[in-house]
């Protein structure tokens, strides 16, 4: 029997852990080959090794300018081609403004928002040669609603937002889809800096979810047919009230 995603290439950022891990190992379910993308080495040599042949390791540091702009011939030579670019790879800075880091605000921007624009501009060239290819997004619901306790995070997810919907509309001519997941809450080590009572609190009322959860939902999103794209999809779990 076929799968949804035979023949296909994505490459993922962020893909050593969490969400990344967890869509990797989606699409290679459905025959895709994926190039997953992550600073870490070992969490790459790790990841790739559990899933297999279809799995590559591409080391990049998002925050060097120089190696993003000039991964897309890597990606290339290690998987012959590039069909699905998921722009996973985030961090998460939550609490008080007036108690916050300056400069690790800038580090998170930079890495939410400019290294992943960057991404986008590295492969479009590819894909617009090709009139054809997916370009994802991991956004938030908090790139749609002011989140009280993460104002910085959200208006990194914000400025992703902009970025998706005014680009997805540049990309239509060369028929290349463009779109963004956007999730409530997950259970990843973004979230290693919330207060234990909260995280206990959040399990407790069903308002957290599995990064499995979201990859079945990115999944649906890159195998809609030709002609369809879902520009946005939110994604909650029950008890979440933002």
């Amino acid at each position: 029997m076929t799968s949804k995603l035979d023949g296909k290439v994505a490459a993922i950022t962020g893909g050593a852990a969490g969400i990344g891990l967890e869509c990797a190992r989606a699409m290679i379910g459905e025959g895709a080959t994926v190039v997953l993308i992550d600073r870490s080495a070992e969490g790459l040599a790790k990841a790739c090794a559990d899933m297999g042949p279809k799995a590559h390791p591409l080391v990049v540091d998002l925050l060097d300018g120089a190696q993003v702009s000039g991964m897309l011939p890597k990606i290339l030579d290690l998987a012959g081609g590039l069909d699905i670019f998921h722009c996973n790879a985030g961090s998460y800075i939550g609490g008080a403004v007036a108690e916050g880091d300056p400069n690790a605000w800038d580090r998170m921007m930079q890495l939410n928002t400019s290294a992943a624009f960057r991404c986008v501009h590295a492969v479009l060239p590819h894909m617009i040669a090709r009139q054809s290819g997916d370009i994802l997004f991991t956004s938030s619901v908090a790139g749609v609603t002011p989140v009280v306790w993460e104002p910085i995070y959200t208006a990194s997810k914000y400025a992703v937002q902009a970025f998706v919907h005014s680009t997805r509309r540049q990309l239509i001519k060369h028929n290349v889809r463009m779109g963004a997941i956007l999730p409530g809450p997950v259970i990843t080590t973004l979230l290693n800096d919330w207060p234990k009572a909260k995280m206990e609190e959040a399990i407790a009322a069903k308002a957290l979810m599995e990064a499995r959860e979201v990859a079945e939902a990115v999944l649906f999103m890159v195998t809609r047919p030709q002609g369809i794209v879902i520009r946005d999809l939110t994604i909650l779990p029950h008890g979440c009230d933002i």
